[in-house]
């Protein structure tokens, strides 16, 4: 097991790691910049080392700041978290270099899942569902590239290899349009990720967002925790989560499942891992892997008491999975609302001091926040302050748990999207279950 940990994140992530070390028995460092001095997690933990200012550029962003604290402090390993330095390959590689151990996956698995076009190809290879598409980049023959959209079919879709966060991508109507537009997404995506390499899908008009968790051992033993839906969304980020999916056969939740086990014990994944599907007519197709933990991993704890983050550390510290497949047991339902320090109407930042902070409680609920009357969030960072976690026996149930732990919920001092939350978990359309990823936004703009 693993003796010291540095912890390379901030915020709630941050907190949530601190305390699944200390479960274990694992002294904690917590990295922080200048304005993050008074974060909850380095309060408590055993060392915190101060590594830039501000700027995440010159902080979290830091990868010789971030080493060298580990090499002052002696730690064995590092936990990236979400964001930031995650899912940065060359970090990754860095750390393993200088001699520590990198909490996730290998550097060459980072990259290879970075880049979606191989990613792409690896899972189909291992007969993970895929959106039907070019198969590979695009070059510059324009002949071969109209005729493939035309096998695919009208809407297509243009995405960066290397891109996320709902950037480089661009929905082609017709044949008129396609040529010009991969030209503005190679150069978007040049701007934005360093790379122009495109590639092209089938645009499917109408799909949900549902993922699969996978955690593997690194030796070609993996498992999945079963599903969750993410998609109610605004601008391609997540509002609001769900495990598991509603109306999804048994059947087909189990074969693509399976699927995801499959790739990972192909791969060899170390550590916790995110299938992510569009999901349409009862047809899954895969389109990107995270390889990291994810910001709503609580729904998936909760209907399978299964400790995700314990796990990751336990597997960095060179244990076996502690569970087999067989052993996972999902039950109940779970929901996660995001909470973030911004106007519920107009999405602006709202920075500032949090006059005061009352968590909800009763069954079934948990708060991951590193909130705390009189803290201050600084202007710096995600909105992110809080995320609200509830649980129930049946959906119905958990809904209700999240209605009521939202109106208990407080934070006074700045905004915050606490309104917007409230409706939505109040939604007719919501409470049926099984919207699209387009729903959220139709809400907002009618």
């Amino acid at each position: 097991m693993l003796e010291k940990v540095l912890i390379a994140n901030r915020g709630e992530i941050a907190l949530r790691v601190l305390r699944a070390c200390k479960e274990l028995g694992i002294k904690t460092v917590a990295v922080h910049s200048v304005a993050d001095a008074d974060l909850m997690h380095v309060r408590l933990s055993d060392e915190s080392v101060c590594i830039g200012p501000p700027s995440p550029t010159d902080s979290y962003l830091n990868i010789p700041a971030i080493i060298s604290a580990m090499e002052v402090t002696h730690a064995d390993a590092v936990h990236p978290g979400y964001g930031f330095l995650s899912e940065n390959a060359d970090f990754a590689e860095q750390v393993e270099n200088s001699g520590f151990i990198f909490i996730g996956p290998t550097a060459d698995t980072i990259r290879q899942m970075g880049d979606k076009v191989s990613a792409i190809e690896v899972m189909r290879e291992a007969s993970v569902p895929t959106v039907p598409g070019s198969n590979g980049p695009l070059n510059d023959d324009s002949k071969r590239t109209l005729k493939l959209a035309k096998e695919i079919g009208y809407p297509v879709i243009i995405k960066a290899a290397a891109g996320g966060g709902g950037r480089g991508m661009r929905v082609v109507h017709n044949e008129k349009e396609l040529l010009s537009a991969i030209k503005v997404t190679q150069t978007e995506a040049k701007s934005f990720f360093g790379s122009g390499v495109v590639y092209l899908e089938k645009f499917l008009e109408n799909p949900r967002h549902v993922e699969i968790q996978v955690v593997g051992d690194g030796k070609g033993g993996a498992i999945h925790l079963g599903d969750r839906d993410c998609s109610l969304q605004r601008r391609h980020q997540k509002v609001l989560e769900e495990a598991p999916a509603p109306g999804i056969p048994k059947k087909v939740r189990e074969e693509v499942a399976a699927t995801c086990v499959k790739a990972c014990e192909h791969l060899k994944y170390r550590g916790a891992g995110t299938l992510e599907f569009l999901y349409q007519d009862e047809q899954f197709y895969f389109i990107e892997m995270n390889t990291r933990v994810q910001v709503e991993h609580p729904v998936t704890e909760m209907i399978s008491g299964f400790d995700i983050v314990k796990e990751q550390l336990r597997i960095a510290g060179g244990e076996p999975l502690s569970v087999k497949q067989k052993e996972v047991t999902l039950q109940g339902h779970a929901f996660e609302c995001r909470i973030n320090a911004e106007d519920p109407e107009s999405f602006l930042p709202s920075p500032g001091k949090v006059d005061l902070f009352h968590a909800p409680g009763g069954p079934g609920v948990r708060v991951d926040s590193h909130l705390y009357s009189g803290y201050r969030v600084p202007p710096y960072y995600d909105s992110l302050i809080a995320k609200l976690i509830s649980y129930g026996d049946t959906r119905e149930q958990a809904l209700m748990r999240m209605q009521i732990a939202l109106d208990e919920l407080l934070i006074d001092g700045i905004s915050s999207n606490i309104p917007l939350q409230r409706e939505l978990v109040r939604d007719a359309g919501f409470q049926k279950g099984g919207v699209n990823i387009h729903y959220l936004e139709k809400k907002l703009n009618s």
